[in-house]
């Protein structure tokens, strides 16, 4: 038999009810900003009439506060936002940058070819080797 821990927990039960409406008003906030300024923007809380947004890059942050009163007029229309007087704006950029690596460089063969001649002419036999090997490179 098994038991479903919300009914069992009050507190569970009201902490994901918050959640839930914590999305619900984020969801609602997505849809109000223009298309373009939605992207990254995180609902952080809105307590006593102040909405408090979060955006990654301070750019953003400010073409949001430039059309911070055509946003709060807009949201002023929907439930639960009708006494929104203020809108704080907080950058933070994202904590982990996914990094594309770095393709391989190869050389052209007329730079390899300009590598090899450059080596034959050399006469220190390390620096002629290293040529040599850098030479070898070459695009396929």
């Amino acid at each position: 038999m098994s038991r479903d821990p919300l009914s069992s927990n009050p507190t569970l039960r009201d902490l994901m009810q918050r959640a839930e409406r914590h999305r619900q008003a984020e969801i609602d906030i997505l849809a109000a900003l223009p298309e373009p300024l939605a992207q990254g923007v995180r609902f952080l809380r809105y307590q006593e009439g102040e909405l408090v947004l979060s955006v990654p890059t301070s750019t953003q942050a400010s073409q949001l506060r430039f059309r911070q009163h055509e946003l709060m007029t807009t949201l002023r229309q929907q439930a639960g936002f009708e006494f929104l007087w203020k809108l704080r704006i907080k950058v933070a950029p994202p904590r982990f940058v996914e990094r594309i690596p770095p393709a391989p460089l190869s050389l052209s063969k007329e730079n390899a070819r300009l590598l090899k001649e450059e080596a034959g002419h050399t006469k220190d036999t390390a620096l002629r080797e290293v040529l040599e090997k850098l030479a070898s490179h070459i695009r396929s």
